[in-house]
């Protein structure tokens, strides 16, 4: 629309050159055609609109918003008719307590507190998208700056709301999950009433007060102490069943010893003795049982 107002400031000019003395007034019939050639290229441009890819444009005259959307590409349209580009790509939304992580500056964690009364602070990221045929009505109803508007305090809100049904030790642990897939309903229901899909929704920390975390601290390790102190007692009593083994088979073999070798076999292991020995020289049998006397002749 711009070129359209210079042409029509050009046209207006040539005008007034043309009524001025003769020397000049040849020039302002040229001063019209460049001023007419302005304000058509102008209409040209201001008919073609190009949305880009993952985008759809809502068409606004002068307050007024059709329901009908312009796809991504060119487009010819009103030249008087205002384009409001949407994004209907994937978008996420996070909300953290870490400094310049989340979509605001600071620390913008989710504080809620839990059935047991204590304060949480939880970490959380949307993922949510616009339905492309509900862009219309999202600038009429909502504008623009839907994401403030909508996707932020719905979230924050019902995330309050669900939590105050959990422990906070149960929201850290056990119930995250449940906790999760809860508030996921509960927003995707809010955000498709306004026009918005919730593609996903990712519980990324829950932090819990420092009292909590202590005492959690203290029964892991409790628990992990406990836990060694089984094994070393069931390792001294598998190290006791085998030295009382080991006591009984000494005690057998000792018994079978006494009871059960010969005069005959003694003197046959003390032969094998002198022969398998290399320091033996001499060795003198009991003569009570006619024993003789064994030589090394070495």
């Amino acid at each position: 629309m711009v070129l359209v107002v210079l042409g029509i400031i050009v046209l207006i000019a040539g005008g007034v050159v043309s009524k001025v003395a003769k020397p000049t007034a040849v020039y302002g019939r040229f001063v019209k055609i460049a001023g007419l050639a302005l304000v058509i290229l102008g209409l040209g441009v201001a008919c073609i609109v190009q949305i880009e890819p993952g985008e759809v444009g809502v068409q606004k005259l002068f307050g007024k918003v059709s329901n009908e959307t312009l796809e991504s590409g060119l487009n010819v349209i009103n030249p008087l008719v205002d384009v409001v580009p949407f994004n209907i790509k994937t978008q996420n939304y996070t909300m953290s307590g870490v400094h310049d992580e989340g979509d605001r500056s600071g620390d913008d964690a989710i504080r809620v507190l839990s059935a047991d009364g204590l304060e949480v602070v939880i970490d959380l990221t949307v993922l949510y998208k616009v339905i492309p045929a509900e862009a219309p009505r999202i600038l009429r109803e909502i504008g623009p700056d839907y994401i403030n508007t909508i996707v932020r305090p719905i979230c924050r809100t019902k995330i309050r709301d669900n939590a105050v049904y959990y422990d906070a030790v149960a929201l850290y642990s056990t119930k995250r999950d449940e906790f999760q897939t809860r508030i996921f309903k509960t927003i995707e229901h809010d955000f498709q009433k306004r026009g918005l899909v919730l593609e996903q929704l990712l519980v990324r920390n829950i932090t819990l007060p420092k009292s909590v975390k202590q005492t959690i601290e203290s029964k892991i390790n409790a628990e992990q102490e406990a836990q060694k102190m089984t094994f070393v007692l069931q390792k001294e009593r598998q190290e006791a069943e085998r030295k009382r083994v080991e006591a009984q088979g000494i005690a057998d073999y000792q018994k079978i010893l006494s009871t059960g070798l010969s005069d005959k076999q003694l003197q046959y292991e003390m032969i094998k003795a002198i022969a398998t020995s290399p320091n033996a020289k001499l060795i003198i049998m009991d003569s009570k049982k006619s024993a003789p006397i064994i030589v090394d002749g070495k």
